[in-house]
């Protein structure tokens, strides 16, 4: 596959051949999701008319946090392209690197995306969010697509549009990151379905689980207690009373950065150290006590050749003298 240059691609543009009006009216329950053919959710809206002639949307209308309505409308009013005219397309990109035509096929692809992003509605983030996340997968999978593979674009893209739309939740559904590792996100996404009421898992739950989803049982204790905590500000609410503002974090966890005891026992350590560093170095000849100076200690720290031209002996030399001497230091230091 060609290399292509996709990182200015845009939405907009690729309107000028569509007819809002002349496009069906669909039902909300004909989504069917398999590789052929997919319906819109939403029964698609007729484009406003002036002066009885066909009129079409406006651009501001393909941005979803401007307005979700028309967006949705407007992305249901795309004809959708047949198998035919999407091999065409996507041969087009994938060969002669025409972007018109990869417009054209993400833009006949937005209303699936719609569709995947109403699914993580349940997850408390805002629904034109998800599906500007989805749309960015989209095209990712259009720049990514092989039409000699022999699958439909949408069966293709539905992975690139959910793994963008992944990471966008684990990104902002809690300030502090809830799932780092594989095992964790791939829990975050399936623990609610998988817990079969509304209380903690028993040990025989958190066992099935973890096998049907191959993790590890202390895996998914451990997701389970951070998806049920929730967030807390350490200052407590800027519109709390006295009694709740009493009650944030800040009034009742310890802070000992400023404890006496641990600063005089810090102090302490310190002065030990540098105390025992010195006395160590004291030990060591001449030569060996200035090879550590020289390569550890100086703000300009030499280079084992330059130390190899000042005594005179190949720079292996020097390295075998920094290690003996390393090693008499740490001994003299742990007596």
């Amino acid at each position: 596959m060609k290399g292509r240059d996709f990182q200015d691609f845009q939405l907009d543009g690729v309107l000028d051949d569509v007819d809002y009006t002349a496009a069906p009216e669909l039902d909300d329950d004909n989504f069917t999701g398999d590789e052929e053919s997919y319906a819109p959710v939403k029964k698609v809206a007729k484009s406003a008319r002036k002066g009885g002639g066909k009129q079409l949307q406006t651009l501001d209308a393909m941005v979803p946090g401007r307005d979700l309505g028309a967006y949705i409308t407007a992305v249901n009013g795309i004809a959708m392209l047949s198998a035919e005219e999407e091999q065409a397309l996507a041969r087009e990109y994938y060969y002669h690197e025409n972007l018109d035509a990869a417009r054209k096929l993400v833009m006949a692809h937005l209303r699936f995306v719609v569709h995947v992003a109403k699914s993580y509605s349940g997850y408390g983030l805002s629904e034109a969010d998800l599906i500007q996340e989805g749309n960015v997968g989209l095209m990712k999978a259009v720049k990514r697509f092989n039409p000699e593979v022999g699958v439909r674009l949408v069966s293709f893209a539905v992975h690139w549009i959910k793994a963008e739309i992944h990471e966008f939740i684990l990104r902002n559904w809690r300030i502090v990151k809830v799932a780092t590792t594989k095992a964790q996100r791939k829990l975050f996404f399936n623990l609610r379905g998988a817990k079969k009421r509304l209380g903690w898992l028993s040990q025989d739950e958190v066992n099935a689980v973890a096998e049907d989803l191959g993790v590890d049982a202390e895996t998914v204790v451990q997701m389970e207690g951070r998806m049920g905590a929730f967030d807390a500000s350490f200052d407590g609410a800027a519109d709390a009373d006295d009694d709740e503002i009493g009650q944030a974090p800040a009034y009742y966890i310890e802070d000992n950065r400023y404890d006496p005891a641990n600063s005089v026992e810090n102090e302490d350590w310190e002065k030990t150290s540098t105390d025992g560093l010195y006395a160590a170095l004291n030990e060591l000849d001449e030569r060996s006590r200035d090879i550590l100076t020289q390569r550890w200690l100086n703000d300009n720290k030499a280079t084992l050749h330059d130390l190899a031209a000042k005594y005179g002996v190949s720079a292996e030399r020097i390295r075998q003298l920094e290690k003996n001497a390393m090693e008499k230091v740490r001994a003299l230091v742990e007596a």
